[in-house]
């Protein structure tokens, strides 16, 4: 497998680069993998690349979908199925080449005043469209000001606001004032109400935006391909309110797309925006996503027959197909990425159904014997090769944070570095006998009952994860012992799976998952830190609930507040990317050594039947960069496996 390094685009090198050039050089989800695809390569040893396929007629991509959009409102989602609609119909002010590098989208030029922490950024011309096509209005800078402003408004229950707090002036005091009206919150914290023009967003004119920031920001230019930055046209947002994003009518467009249909539970249908100021860049006419429970299934016959355009290949159909003359040359993968991670968490604050017993849980998982047990216990390199069979190695994790994500600017790794250097498997067999035997001792004196129970659920529309936690509980009772843990698989329901299932509590033990929204390493915190008010911790968008083995003084508490505390030391270092690495690994190093979270993998390339090449479409290892069609061509032929490792090797 061939890997670039991506180097993270420091404060430093910013202002650097932003003096000398009209854009930037260098180097965020939440939650589901992702797909991208650049110049095309031999199709077979000898022969010529591949064409597209014939471009006198429109370029229509088709694919099936399985699980629906609850909204199109980019501005408030964390879901990064609906993210994929502000990612293809919406423009940012930056983008990043197929080679990851930064590159100009709707800004031409920036700049950072060290003095004022203000960064300015010069604006194209642009357009708005509707979902027939026509044109609205110009894209001004207040279009960027007006949408953080209805993210801000917490009557929209935006899910991604939190990543402005504590980046851009004002906006938490903003929030929260507006939040608890000027009063104080449950913690006691009081909240002054103030005006949205203390917010550090500003438009100087139609065509210069600044930024303010709180406090210096090294990642802050890498940030802005999210959707957090994405602008919105101000009179449709005060004209809708909580209708803006219900309906393909009920938003505008200023991307490479249009969504000209959306029929729920039907189809999405996008449509090339030809008034896109990069429409030169844009080769596909329209994607059409056609709505199928059984997509999982149904996909891979109708690449058979040529019905559509891409569809995941499940490792119970790879062997076939590989073996098979037919299908052989159908196979090839999705890109290699570091921008999603998964990692087994431990619920601190079970919410499941007594008949699993979650107060005998909750005095387990805090018993750190019985939580490295499991550290030790899960041979991840059998659960991944459930997805991918021939190099699972590769994709296997020792840290939380990928490698090859971050560099210093001397292009050190950060998963090297400090406290998390020299890591290596996890794996031990004989140490997860230690730690059972120990934790079984003990837990038996806090009359915890044998075997705990342990709930892991799961969603059955993602492709074989119903096999990797089989893989698991087999594996795990078969070292620890049926009479110690019972590891009880179960499916969730398949719609709306993380709000009824992670962020309700309703799990022991399961593997999750975050995307990066930005180049730095307190990206990774996200799903883990929390903040400290008057009563406790707010939970903020925790996976685990860590915070409440602090407020409810159990046994990993300690643990629990010394990450938090050093999570905190390390975010407070802004201008000194080598210390502030090497804090950050101090944080996650307490994460590891207190088995507090299992890492496990990266996002696996799956094996795929596709008509794109998947290395010619943007990539960065955050943000939406990797959801877009943007600068890929529908070809004539599906990719095989040889033109792929052609195309990656260029």
């Amino acid at each position: 497998m061939k890997k670039k390094r991506w180097i993270a685009l420091t404060l430093c090198a910013a202002m650097l680069a932003s003096a000398a050039l009209s854009g930037c050089g260098g180097k965020d989800k939440s939650e589901d993998g992702k797909a991208e695809t650049q110049a095309q390569g031999e199709s077979k040893a000898g022969e010529t690349a591949a064409e597209p396929a014939d471009s006198s007629e429109p370029a229509v991509y088709t694919e099936l979908y399985s699980s629906e959009c609850a909204t199109l409102n980019y501005l408030v989602t964390s879901n990064t199925d609906e993210m994929q609609i502000g990612a293809n119909c919406i423009d940012t002010l930056v983008e990043y080449d197929p080679e990851g590098q930064l590159k100009e989208g709707l800004a031409t030029e920036w700049s950072y005043d060290e003095a004022t922490k203000t960064w300015t950024f010069k604006l194209r011309d642009a357009k708005w469209v509707d979902y027939t096509g026509a044109e609205v209005a110009d894209v001004t800078a207040q279009d960027f000001v007006d949408a953080m402003k209805y993210a801000l408004t917490p009557e929209y229950e935006s899910g991604t606001v939190q990543n402005l707090f504590g980046v851009i002036a004002n906006a938490e005091e903003y929030f929260n004032g507006q939040a608890f009206n000027g009063g104080a919150d449950e913690d006691g914290n009081v909240w002054e109400a103030i005006d949205f023009s203390e917010v550090g967003v500003k438009a100087v004119d139609e065509h210069t935006l600044t930024y303010t920031l709180a406090t210096e920001v090294p990642y802050f230019i890498s940030s802005l391909t999210y959707i957090t930055y994405m602008p919105a046209y101000g009179p449709q947002l005060e004209e809708l309110g909580k209708e803006f994003g219900t309906a393909a009518d009920k938003m505008y467009y200023n991307g490479a797309y249009y969504l000209s249909e959306f029929s729920p539970q039907e189809r999405r249908t996008y449509t090339k925006n030809p008034l896109n100021y990069d429409a030169d860049n844009v080769f596909i006419d329209e994607l059409q996503m056609i709505y199928n429970p059984e997509a999982n299934t149904l996909g891979p016959e109708m690449v058979k027959r040529g019905e559509v355009d891409s569809a995941i290949i499940g490792a119970d159909l790879l062997d076939d197909w590989l073996a098979n003359d037919d299908t052989k040359d159908l196979v090839s993968k999705a890109r290699y990425s570091t921008d999603y991670a998964y990692f087994y968490c431990f619920n601190f604050n079970p919410q499941f159904d007594e008949e699993y017993e979650p107060e005998n849980w909750k005095k387990a998982v805090n018993n750190e014997n019985f939580r490295q047990a499991l550290f030790h216990a899960v041979d991840k390199t059998k659960a991944v090769a459930v997805s991918e069979p021939n190099t699972p190695e590769d994709y296997v994790l020792s840290t939380i944070t990928p490698f090859e994500f971050a560099y210093t600017e001397d292009g050190t790794d950060y998963t090297t570095m400090g406290k998390l250097a020299g890591r290596g498997a996890t794996f031990d067999e004989a140490e997860a006998v230690k730690y059972r035997d120990a934790a079984k001792e003990e837990l038996a004196k806090e009359g915890v009952t044998f075997p705990v129970k342990v709930l892991m659920p799961y969603n059955p529309e993602v492709n074989n994860w119903d096999k990797e936690c089989q893989v698991v509980e087999q594996q795990v009772e078969a070292l620890l012992g049926s009479d110690f843990i019972d590891i009880i698989v179960e499916a969730g329901p398949s719609d709306s799976f993380l709000s009824n299932v992670r962020r309700s509590g309703k799990y022991a033990f399961m593997l999750c998952n975050w995307g990066a929204d930005y180049a730095d390493p307190e990206t990774w915190t996200d799903p883990f830190y929390e903040s400290k008010g008057e009563s406790g911790y707010d939970g903020g968008s925790s996976y685990a609930f860590l915070g409440t083995a602090v407020t409810e003084g159990t046994a990993a508490g300690p643990a629990v507040k010394e990450y938090f505390d050093k999570v905190d030391a390390a975010k407070a270092i802004t201008m000194d990317t080598k210390a502030r690495y090497e804090a950050f690994t101090e944080a996650e190093a307490v994460l590891l050594d207190h088995a507090l979270v299992i890492p496990s993998n990266l996002s696996i390339s799956s094996y795929m039947a596709t008509k794109l090449n998947v290395f010619e479409g943007q990539y960065a290892s955050f943000g939406v960069s990797t959801l877009r069609f943007k600068g890929q061509h529908l070809l004539d032929h599906y990719v095989s496996m040889e033109e792929f490792e052609a195309n990656r090797d260029k």
